[in-house]
């Protein structure tokens, strides 16, 4: 089926000796002989081999399998095809021998294997029923994963000492990273692909704070780790994405938690808007005593919510 492809470009002997490779796998025995989303997943792997076989920017082929799964919009689903991004996530996760790993949406399993070859247990949550199914036979040799057929949002994990790692789509980005920062048994740590501009809104830094950072940096240290190309995931979605590292752990004495974003929410009620002014309407509090309780904690009333860091937060929720 290669020669038939006007886009398929010579192979090397080693390009080759893969995909012959790739045919005793359980993987490869999942796709029909005459699917185009064989030559996808060949793709990614010879490419790593220094082969490309198509160019990139032309990779548009429908998922045609025998258990006939096709990616479904409404669920994001985007699978991560690219080796190399692979490696980075497992690099970011310093996975050990020793290590409980909680995955959301393991898709077709690519990077699950990977993550199952050096941890004790993977816990894979997929929420698509038919991907399940896949994921089944695709990792039936590793004995070390469980596959549960869930929403990760009605899930309740009993595991303690674990770490998250997840491919997200946007719509439910902040739902789970709230739900894992807010939990009583948080994973150690969490490594997200989440789109690019979501990324660097969480790891943002005044002026350029949102809710957003707030919210996950009240809870955690984090940062970007890598950016990716939309090229990475088929299908190919419209925007680049970023690996992050999310660490839970801060602690802050004295804060009452439901006062304090009651508070941010205020500040960012209008967000081109003048601190004073969100909070003065929202919370309705005399603009003059606030003012000049602003002052005294170094805080300019005209300056925007975004320019505040977490520690103005807080000091404004332990001072109203």
């Amino acid at each position: 089926m290669f020669e038939t492809n006007p886009n398929v470009k010579p192979a090397n002997k080693k390009a080759i000796k893969t995909m012959l490779a790739l045919k005793k796998t359980s993987f490869f025995k999942l796709l029909s002989p005459s699917s185009e989303f064989s030559m996808l997943l060949l793709y990614s792997f010879i490419r790593e081999q220094g082969q490309v076989l198509f160019p990139q920017h032309k990779i548009w082929y429908h998922l045609i399998m025998r258990h006939k799964v096709k990616p479904i919009k409404r669920l994001g689903q985007n699978f991560l095809i690219d080796k190399q991004v692979i490696k980075k996530v497992i690099r970011a996760a310093n996975l050990l021998p020793k290590d409980v790993v909680l995955e959301i949406g393991p898709g077709t399993g690519a990077l699950t294997q990977e993550i199952a070859k050096t941890v004790k247990k993977v816990i894979a949550v997929e929420k698509d029923k038919n991907l399940c199914q896949i994921l089944k036979q695709v990792l039936k040799d590793f004995k070390n994963v469980k596959i549960v057929n869930q929403d990760i949002l009605n899930y309740s994990l009993q595991t303690t000492n674990y770490k998250l790692i997840a491919s997200l789509p946007f719509y439910i980005t902040a739902p789970i990273i709230r739900k894992f920062l807010e939990i009583k048994n948080s994973p150690k740590e969490m490594i997200l692909i989440v789109q690019k501009e979501v990324a660097q809104r969480i790891c943002a830094k005044p002026p350029k704070m949102s809710i957003l950072s707030v919210s996950v940096q009240f809870y955690a240290n984090v940062k970007i780790i890598s950016y990716i190309s939309k090229k990475s995931f088929y299908p190919q979605p419209k925007v680049d994405s970023a690996i992050i590292k999310i660490v839970p752990g801060k602690k802050y004495k004295d804060v009452d938690i439901d006062l304090f974003f009651k508070i941010v929410k205020a500040g960012f009620a209008h967000p081109r808007k003048q601190l004073i002014n969100n909070l003065s309407k929202m919370l309705k509090l005399d603009k003059k005593e606030l003012s000049s309780l602003l002052l005294k904690n170094n805080i300019r009333p005209i300056q925007r919510a975004e320019a505040l860091s977490i520690n103005d937060w807080i000091k404004l929720s332990k001072m109203l």
